[in-house]
């Protein structure tokens, strides 16, 4: 399916990017639906355990779960998504809060990328996509520098062009930051790999 999915999961709050707002399925994980409300989006499906905010009231489909379990409330949406057939993801309020609940979710998005998607996490000051054996082109964002981090052991035949630290094949990965802090040049940046699971990240750069 070549629609998005935008799963509202329930670390610190963050206004959705527009362009990812409209999107074609929305499902928000336990306090995500809290958020779907302030944000005045209407999810088509809420999932969770429900134990850090109450069982919504409300008619839209709800798939609950107990508390004690192996998936994260977020990893159960991303299930569901890929179960319904999206391959373009996107995750919203998925950092901030809490350190751990931070890297459940980029743990997830490899989850979902190894199950042939793609996938958008999205925070406050923070963007990032995660991908694999492809390309991405982002636009230059002002006042945030521009990390790639190897989510697999290992990513080959990354490249990256019209950035400040400019690479053509080379090799990242998971044990050694070699891909930190990069800037714009002029238009957008270009990136790609050929084997493993990249994270392009982006972080507001405080001034």
């Amino acid at each position: 399916m070549n629609g998005l999915c935008l799963i509202i999961t329930g670390g610190e709050y963050a206004a959705i990017p527009d362009d990812i707002r409209n999107a074609d399925y929305v499902i928000a994980c336990d306090r995500g639906w809290q958020y779907a409300q302030q944000m005045g989006i209407k999810p088509d499906l809420i999932i969770g355990d429900f134990d850090s905010s109450p069982r919504p009231e409300t008619d839209i489909p709800i798939l609950q779960f107990p508390s004690h379990k192996d998936d994260t409330d977020t990893m159960l949406a991303a299930r569901e998504a890929l179960k319904r057939g999206y391959k373009n993801i996107a995750i919203c309020c998925a950092f901030g809060a809490r350190l751990d609940h931070a890297m459940a979710n980029i743990q997830t998005a490899a989850f979902l990328v190894s199950n042939g998607a793609k996938v958008r996490l999205s925070g406050k000051d923070t963007e990032a996509w995660v991908f694999t054996k492809g390309d991405l082109s982002i636009p230059q964002m002002s006042s945030y520098s521009l990390s790639l981090f190897s989510i697999s052991d290992k990513c080959e035949g990354v490249c990256i062009k019209n950035a400040e630290y400019e690479c053509s094949d080379i090799t990242l990965t998971n044990a050694f930051p070699l891909g930190v802090s990069n800037k714009w040049t002029t238009g957008d940046v270009n990136i790609s790999v050929m084997e493993g699971i990249l994270m392009v990240l982006c972080s507001r750069i405080s001034l």
